[in-house]
């Protein structure tokens, strides 16, 4: 499942450059994820980076877009082929 970030968050700005599919972005009061892009880092890391940067713990997983580690799997295939 994608993560999301909630209304704890401080914008501290450590997450977005930690993406490595680019899924945060600022909103317009915190930053976002788009659940589209988000593989909460399956085929880069061990786990989301952006959880473990962050200094409030401000980014649970997101039960409306609810995923198996197989679809996360396949989804950072489709967008790792997208950008080759």
């Amino acid at each position: 499942m994608a993560l999301k970030i909630t209304h704890d968050c401080i914008n501290c700005d450590v997450c977005e450059p930690e993406c490595p599919n680019e899924a945060i972005s600022q909103g317009i009061e915190i930053y976002q994820i788009d659940p589209q892009l988000c593989t909460e880092c399956v085929g880069h890391f061990d786990r989301p980076q952006c959880v473990a940067v962050c200094p409030v713990d401000c980014i649970p997983l997101d039960p409306e877009h609810a995923e198996t580690q197989e679809q996360l799997l396949q989804k950072y295939r489709r967008l790792t082929t997208l950008t080759r």
